[in-house]
């Protein structure tokens, strides 16, 4: 058997757009659900969802049946050690959050990578464990390096500040723009449709096409992402599984709750 090519890296480089969700619910029950509706790329948060290495390899084996959706781990933070455990679970896709200089993101580069002559200093631990299916892809160890795909967080006016550093890094194959932490971090806490979040938005997806790299980015406003497309976002997540679950069921719950109340009110009424 031999390492298969990653086809969700290949989409990023054709620029070819990849419409994906955020998976935060921690549940490979859950994960099959999202795959089966059929979104290029699904996120499996480890930064602000309760997930574990257990749960994240369950979740990375649900969607191996499902090879049209390409699952992206979101690590919690950039560390080399934690970023070794997901790449050995077999993540190919690693999403880091707060990347704010091209030396973190030249750092995580190293991280994701085998220690071959391949100019990028990689640190990567020899194992590869389910990464490598235990050994049956005979030719891992040769190939990971080209396979694995790294994806750095931009979300703060540092980050901007360095982004054209950040783009420039060899390795980093794509840039992920935080709407909600870049309005903060711009004072405009809880409000990314701010005009000033937006322009920042545009410009910094102009900048990362330009360098050749992949911009991307999260919104479930359905408006807004076919507007991120049109500026030429490439991988766009569209909506998260949680909140899908919160306005369904808070809606379901509401409509008949009102309709119980306008029932009710009609049987006490005399003519």
């Amino acid at each position: 058997m031999n390492t298969p090519v990653n086809l969700f890296k290949q989409a990023l480089q054709d620029k070819r757009p990849q419409i994906g969700l955020w998976m935060g619910l921690a549940s490979a029950y859950t994960a099959e659900i999202c795959a089966l509706a059929g979104f290029d790329w699904l996120v499996i948060d480890g930064e602000h969802a309760p997930n574990d290495l257990s749960s994240i390899q369950a979740q990375l084996q649900t969607l191996a049946a499902y090879p049209v959706s390409h699952p992206v781990c979101r690590v919690p933070v950039g560390e080399t050690a934690l970023i070794k455990q997901y790449l050995d679970l077999g993540a190919q896709n690693i999403l880091v959050p707060m990347v704010d200089t091209a030396e973190q993101a030249a750092q995580l580069v190293r991280a994701m990578r085998y220690p071959q002559d391949d100019g990028q200093g990689g640190v990567r631990g020899m194992a590869g464990a389910r990464a490598s299916r235990w050994g049956h892809y005979s030719d891992y160890f040769k190939r990971a390096n080209e396979e694995v795909c790294l994806l750095v967080q931009v979300e703060s006016r540092e980050a901007l500040k360095n982004l054209d550093a950040i783009v420039a890094t060899p390795g980093v194959d794509g840039v992920f723009i935080g709407p909600a932490d870049l309005s903060a971090s711009m004072g405009h806490v809880g409000n990314a449709a701010h005009p000033d979040v937006q322009a920042a938005i545009a410009d910094a997806i102009a900048r990362i096409l330009k360098a050749g790299k992949a911009p991307g980015i999260l919104t479930p406003d359905r408006q807004l992402a076919e507007q991120y497309l049109k500026l030429g976002a490439v991988f766009v997540a569209v909506g998260l599984d949680t909140q899908i679950l919160m306005r369904q069921t808070a809606e379901l719950a509401a409509h008949f709750k009102t309709t119980v109340k306008a029932v009710s009110a009609d049987k006490g009424q005399t003519y």
